[in-house]
C-alpha cells in the first residue's frame, strides 16, 4: 500500500473539468463551423442572385431598345457612345457574358448550372443576330429585313435569357431552402446529440464529484478528530495517510508537527522543573543557617548594647527580606518590591558590616510597575560584598541602577572593590553561560542568568566587567514586560501586609 501511487487532488479536478469542459468546447467547435458554413453557403447565393437579378431587370429592356434604335436609323454603332441614354448593345452582351462566366465557376447545383450553360448558348445566338442587323446596316437598306430579325430573333431571345436568368434565380432560391433545411437537420441532430451527451457528463460529473467530495471530506474529518485530540493535550495521536497526495502530505506535516509540539511541551515541562529546581537551589543559597545566625547573632549583640532600636529595625528588614523571597509563590515580582527586597538586605548587611559598607539605590520609579524575576538582584550585591568590598578591607560603596531604555531595563550592580583579574573574569564569564547545575564557581551569578535567559529568551542575560583595582560592574537587560493588573493587586496586598508588620 506503501508503494501504491496516490492520484492526487489536483489531477481529480483536472479530470473533472475536462469531462465537463472538452465536450463543451468540441461541440461548440462543431455548432460555429456549421454556422460558418451556412454562412458561406448562403452569402454566396445571395451574390449570385444579386447578380442574376440586376440583369433581370434592365437587360432585356435596354437591349431591345438599343437594337430597335439601330434598325430605326435614330442613332448608329459610331454615335452610340455619345448617347447617354442608349446602351452600346455588344457592351452588354460581353458584359452579360463575363458575368455569367464567373457564376458558371462558383455555382454549385445541377439545375442552376443548366440553366446558365443554355443562357450561355443563347447569348452567343443573340450576339450572331446582333452582327446579322450591324452588317445589313453596314451595307445600306434591308430596313424590313432587319425589322423581321428584331422581331423574330432579338426579341424572342431576349426574352429567352431573361426567362433563363428567372430560372437561375429560381434554383438559386431554392438552393437557399435545401441550405436552410440542411442546417435545421443539423441543428436538430446537434440537440440530440448535445442532450445525449450532456446526460453523460451529468452522470460521470456527479460520480466523480461524490468520490472526490468524499475522498476530501473523510480524510479532512479525520484530521480535525485528531488535531481535536491534539488540542485537547493527546500528542500521541496520529494522521492516517489516507486519501489523495495532497491529504496525505498535510497528514505527515500534522503528524510531524504533533511530534514536534510533544517534544516542545517535554522541553518546556523540562524547563519549568529545571527553573523551580534553580529557584529551589538559589533559595537554599540564601536562605542559609551562616546567613541567618549571623544575623541573628548581630541582632543578640545590639540588644545586649541596649541599641534595641537598631535591633527592632534589623528584625523588620529581616521579616520583609523573608515576605519578599516567599512572595506567595510568585515567580515574579515587581521592581519596587525588588528594589524593597534588596533595601532590606543591604541594612541587615549593613548593620553587620557598617564599618566596610555603603550602598546607594539608583532605580528610576517609571520602572517600578514593571515585572522582574524575584531575587534578581540580591545575588548580584551578595556577591559584589563578599568578593568584591570584604577583601578591599576598606570602606566601599555598591550602586545599584535601573533604567528603561528602547523598551528594555537595564539594571547594573556596580562596586569599587577589588575587581578582577582577566583570566579570572574569563572565567566566570564563562561559567555564567552554562546550566547553575553544571557551574563549578559563581552559582548565583549562573542562576540568576539562566533563569532570566529560560523565561525571557536568549536575547536577555547577564554581562559583566571588571578590572583589578577598580571594582566591577554587573549588567542585565530584561525586557519592560508590565505586571497584569491582577498580579499587580496581589502585589499591593502583599505590601499592605509587609507596612502593616
Amino acid at each position: 500500500m506503501k508503494n501504491q501511487k496516490r492520484e492526487s487532488l489536483k489531477q481529480k479536478l483536472i479530470l473533472l473539468v475536462g469531462i465537463a469542459v472538452v465536450p463543451f468546447f468540441i461541440m461548440s467547435v462543431y455548432l460555429l463551423l456549421s454556422l460558418k458554413s451556412y454562412s458561406s453557403g448562403y452569402d454566396k447565393i445571395v451574390s449570385n442572385m444579386m447578380i442574376a437579378n440586376n440583369y433581370n431587370l434592365d437587360f432585356r429592356e435596354q437591349l431591345d431598345e438599343s437594337i430597335y434604335r439601330l434598325v430605326a436609323g435614330s442613332i448608329t454603332l459610331d454615335s452610340i457612345a455619345d448617347d447617354d441614354t442608349i446602351k452600346d448593345p455588344y457592351e452588354l452582351v460581353a458584359q452579360l457574358r463575363e458575368d455569367f462566366n464567373d457564376l458558371v465557376q462558383i455555382t454549385t447545383d445541377r439545375e442552376s448550372r443548366l440553366w446558365l450553360q443554355s443562357l450561355l448558348r443563347n447569348l452567343d445566338t443573340l450576339e450572331d443576330r446582333i452582327d446579322d442587323i450591324t452588317r445589313n446596316l453596314e451595307e445600306g437598306g434591308h430596313y424590313d429585313e432587319n425589322m423581321e430579325m428584331l422581331d423574330n430573333n432579338i426579341y424572342i431571345l431576349t426574352e429567352l435569357i431573361q426567362e433563363d436568368i428567372q430560372h437561375y434565380i429560381y434554383y438559386q432560391t431554392r438552393s437557399m431552402n435545401d441550405l436552410k433545411l440542411q442546417l435545421n437537420a443539423q441543428v436538430e441532430q446537434f440537440l440530440l446529440a448535445f442532450g445525449v451527451i450532456l446526460s453523460v457528463i451529468f452522470c460521470l460529473v456527479v460520480l466523480i464529484s461524490a468520490q472526490t467530495v468524499g475522498g476530501i471530506i473523510r480524510p479532512i474529518e479525520r484530521l480535525r478528530q485528531v488535531t481535536g485530540e491534539v488540542a485537547h493535550g493527546d500528542f500521541g495521536v496520529r494522521a492516517s495517510s489516507e486519501g489523495p497526495s495532497e491529504i496525505s502530505e498535510l497528514s505527515g506535516s500534522i503528524n510531524n508537527m504533533t511530534v514536534h509540539l510533544e517534544a516542545m511541551v517535554r522541553k518546556i515541562k523540562e524547563d519549568e522543573r529545571k527553573m523551580r529546581h534553580a529557584e529551589l537551589r538559589l533559595l537554599q543559597e540564601q536562605i542559609n543557617p551562616h546567613f541567618l545566625y549571623n544575623t541573628l547573632d548581630t541582632i543578640i549583640w545590639l540588644i545586649e548594647s541596649d541599641q534595641t532600636d537598631d535591633a527592632v529595625d534589623m528584625v523588620v528588614s529581616l521579616s520583609q527580606f523573608f515576605r519578599l523571597v516567599l512572595s506567595h509563590g510568585a515567580e515574579y515580582i515587581s521592581l519596587r518590591d525588588e528594589e524593597q527586597h534588596i533595601r532590606s538586605y543591604l541594612k541587615i548587611q549593613q548593620a553587620r558590616y557598617h564599618d566596610i559598607l555603603d550602598y546607594e539605590i539608583q532605580i528610576d520609579p517609571q520602572i517600578y510597575p514593571y515585572k522582574i524575576l524575584k531575587m534578581t538582584l540580591q545575588p548580584l550585591v551578595e556577591n559584589a560584598l563578599y568578593h568584591g568590598i570584604k577583601y578591599k578591607r576598606a570602606m566601599g560603596k555598591i550602586i545599584i541602577k535601573g533604567t528603561l531604555a528602547d523598551k528594555k531595563i537595564i539594571l547594573t550592580v556596580e562596586d569599587n572593590g577589588v575587581g578582577m583579574e582577566p583570566e579570572v573574569l574569563s572565567r566566570l564569564r564563562r561559567e555564567i553561560e552554562r546550566s547553575c547545575k553544571d557551574t563549578e564557581g559563581g552559582f548565583g551569578l549562573a542562576n540568576v542568568n539562566e533563569r532570566i535567559r529560560m523565561y525571557f529568551g536568549d536575547y536577555y542575560g547577564m554581562q559583566i566587567d571588571s578590572e583589578q583595582g577598580s571594582g566591577t560592574v554587573v549588567t542585565i537587560m530584561i525586557p519592560a514586560l508590565p505586571i497584569p493588573r491582577k498580579d499587580i493587586q496581589k502585589v499591593h496586598a502583599n505590601n499592605r501586609d509587609l507596612i502593616e508588620t
